[in-house]
């Protein structure tokens, strides 16, 4: 009773004061509640999928850990009791200041007595909303004390006290860089704020008054709390010090969580770099997130239900090759119209000891998955058709370096095969025998249009480019396939949700769209495979798709790459280190994950053979007797391109030969031969060589000789050397030019 009459002045006097004050700083920084909660920015950012569910969360932000905001109704009702009973008891009765709470400070002061202190809930969230008042390390001014004094009746004037509870669980400092209750609950006891019980609500409210105490100063403020919470329990203080020095010290909050880590990344690396362009002072949020959405976050291209297939898939099938010497995998899926991925799984997650290498975007050699390129070209170019016999024998190309020797995958040969049983079944002599024709480095040209980064240049990788010795991406080399599934016209592909790019469409094909049609129609011809994977093989499926397998030199990397009618699914498995695999084939390594993904993603939607394109004619063919007296293929409808059309194939020169297989291997186009005047004119000869039956040299129009190989005495100028067929159709012709001073044509000697 004794303290009634100091009561009375010391408010009247604080009073006063605050009126003072007001009057000062009569407009006082206010925000409403909506700007605060719009304001509030996550250190982590959610990667959601095309529809708004999420699929991984990253820590952005390393100054400090905050969670999502969260609604007071999401709190659970233990943690709101704690933290009133702690912080404010009389949170619900004063409007802003507690002024029995000021009394008894006041009366402390003048005893010299510690008390808790007048500070309630809504002034300790004014300081936190206004960088003015917040709290430094010496403590606040008297005129921040009288600011937030003055903030805190505004505040109680203009929100309500549900809000104001809820910004000050969402905006208060708990524990070294924690902040807000969401972080707090996922870090110290890895649940939501919703989740937590009557002792942990204890130590979270103990937290706010002293976020770095030591953990038995914590226990013992909380086992204070728990007591106010519970009086009619007995509360074991002992095993909450236990339970206290156990939380603060556990961080259950990873800062990347999810299905998709590595497209995350590579999102939010992007969205960076083009706030980067966009403004010197880039924010993550600027571009790419959802703002009007419940659910704030980056938004991508990806399907969260095809995401976690693909991700489920690879490390099953991977967990089965562990015997094999097997740890790691990749897999990307496109939108074949858009070039949107869908599907990004960079790797196995914790089946491998290298989970953070994106095996989507690491160079690897893709092995024989570079061949439909190559006989595409080829058949653009017109060197061969479809129908070609090509011919699968022991071969020693002549390089710089040496003798190139192909081998097939088997270590045999099948002897002459046509184009699409070389292409379907996978044979690595037609393969370099086609890239002889073709060359390394126009080959290298037409990769590096299709998008695959070759670090270098044709001439450099040689013959063994034909079998995949350059390091190319699975996103490039999957994106080059969508490129054929395209009818030959290159797009880029997407991570970010974007408007359709039409002038993609409109641009002219990379590939000439017939040849694209026919390698799409050899490569979805079961048939055709039979050779090499048999009849019942993994890369049938019911509907219409393409496939090609590969495997890269010793055993490195596993690749299966194909497409739909409306997608392309890339797939690699192997050993991020590099480490061979054992005994894994084409059929038994990427494949059955490919197979799996594309049934999942047409378990519902068809996918149609695509129709040809103008410019091609069908026609049937049959071919000529081998060795055994039986034909080397059997009889069959083939496409061509208008005019390389042709009935017969066989290796009789008397009969109908493959003018279209026969072609000039040297010299080369552009070829410059200078001639020695100290060496007789007679010694000085050039050699023609040529693959193919039935085929005549011709030099400027003139004919010359018959042979796969010849020799010719040169003379200076600039020449056309043809190679024509028996009927005199030019099959393949090289330029070169002979210089030569000091040599006496015939026609200077005339």
């Amino acid at each position: 009773m004794q303290s009634a009459p100091l009561f009375v002045p010391a408010r009247k006097a604080l009073a006063a004061a605050l009126l003072a004050a007001a009057c000062v700083h009569p407009a006082w920084a206010l925000v409403s509640f909506e700007e605060v909660k719009r304001d509030f920015r996550s250190s982590d950012t959610e990667v959601l999928d095309r529809n708004g569910e999420l699929l991984q969360r990253v820590r952005t932000d390393p100054t400090v850990r905050r969670g999502r905001w969260t609604a007071l109704a999401d709190v659970s009702p233990a943690l709101r009791t704690a933290m009133v009973l702690s912080e404010d008891k009389r949170f619900y009765e004063h409007s802003g200041i507690d002024w029995r709470a000021v009394s008894a400070a006041a009366w402390a002061n003048v005893w010299n007595t510690r008390t808790r202190g007048a500070s309630t809930i809504t002034m300790q969230l004014s300081g936190l909303l206004d960088d003015d008042l917040r709290r430094a390390s010496g403590g606040r001014s008297f005129t921040q004390k009288i600011g937030q004094t003055v903030a805190a009746a505004q505040l109680e004037r203009n929100w309500r006290k549900d809000q104001i509870l809820e910004a000050y669980l969402n905006t208060v400092p708990f524990r070294g860089e924690i902040v807000g209750i969401d972080a707090l609950s996922r870090t110290l006891f890895g649940k939501a704020p919703s989740g937590l019980d009557a002792r942990e609500a204890a130590v979270a409210s103990a937290l706010v008054r002293a976020p770095n105490a030591k953990p038995a100063a914590v226990a013992q403020r909380a086992c204070e709390v728990l007591r106010a919470m519970e009086p009619q329990q007995k509360v074991d203080c002992e095993a909450l010090d236990m339970f206290t020095s156990a939380a603060v010290q556990r961080r259950a909050f990873e800062t990347n969580e999810g299905i998709a880590p590595h497209a995350a990344r590579r999102v939010l690396r992007e969205i960076r770099d083009a706030n980067a362009v966009a403004a010197p002072t880039p924010a993550l949020h600027q571009r790419g997130r959802e703002k009007d959405s419940k659910e704030t976050g980056v938004r991508t291209t990806l399907r969260a239900p095809l995401q976690r297939f693909a991700l489920g898939t690879l490390q099953r099938h991977l967990r089965e090759l562990r015997e094999r010497h097997v740890e790691d995998g990749a897999l990307v899926v496109l939108d074949n119209a858009t070039g949107e991925v869908l599907a990004w799984v960079g790797s196995s997650g914790p089946l491998s000891q290298a989970a953070e290498v994106d095996g989507v975007t690491a160079l690897r050699q893709p092995g024989s998955t570079l061949k439909p390129l190559l006989y595409g070209q080829a058949i653009a170019e017109r060197r061969i058709t479809a129908a070609s016999l090509i011919e699968d024998s022991s071969a020693q190309i002549s390089t710089a370096s040496g003798l190139y020797i192909p081998q097939n995958y088997d270590r045999r040969f099948k002897g002459p095969v046509s184009a699409r049983t070389a292409l379907a079944a996978s044979l690595n002599v037609p393969a370099v025998r086609t890239l002889v024709m073709v060359s390394p480095e126009a080959f290298a040209r037409e990769l590096r249009a299709a998008g695959l980064p070759l670090r270098e240049s044709g001439d450099y990788y040689g013959y063994s480019l034909a079998l995949g010795s350059a390091e190319v991406s699975l996103l490039s080399l999957t994106n080059a396939y969508r490129m054929l599934a395209n009818g030959g016209r290159y797009g880029t592909t997407t991570l970010t949700m974007r408007p359709p790019v039409p002038a993609e469409r409109s641009k002219p094909p990379m590939l000439d769209p017939r040849a694209a049609f026919i390698v799409g129609d050899i490569l979805s011809d079961p048939n055709a495979r039979t050779r090499t994977f048999g009849l019942d093989s993994i890369l049938s499926t019911r509907f219409w798709t393409a496939v090609k397998t590969g495997t890269s030199k010793d055993m490195r990397d596993n690749w299966a790459v194909g497409w739909s009618q409306r997608y392309t699914v890339g797939v690699w498995v192997g050993n991020a280190s590099g480490e061979s695999m054992w005994d894994v084939s084409g059929t038994s390594g990427a494949a059955p994950v490919w197979a799996e993904v594309m049934r999942f993603l047409h378990a519902r939607e068809p996918s149609r053979a695509p129709a040809p394109p103008p410019g091609l004619v069908e026609a049937r063919v049959s071919f000529g007797n081998g060795a055994d007296g039986n034909p080397l293929e059997a009889a069959r409808s083939e496409w061509f391109l208008q005019g390389t059309e042709q009935t017969l194939f066989a290796l009789d020169a008397g009969m109908a030969t493959d003018a279209a297989s026969a072609r000039i291997t040297a010299p080369a186009d552009g070829t410059i031969i200078a001639l020695d005047p100290d060496i007789p004119p007679q010694r000085q000869r050039v050699r023609f060589d040529s693959e193919g039956r039935g085929v005549q040299w011709r030099i400027d129009g003139k004919p010359f000789e018959r042979g796969n190989s010849v020799q010719w005495f040169p003379w200076p100028g600039r020449h056309v050397i043809e190679l024509v067929d028996a009927g005199g159709k030019v099959v393949d012709q090289r330029r070169l030019e002979v210089r030569g001073a000091g040599v006496v044509t015939k026609s200077a000697r005339r």
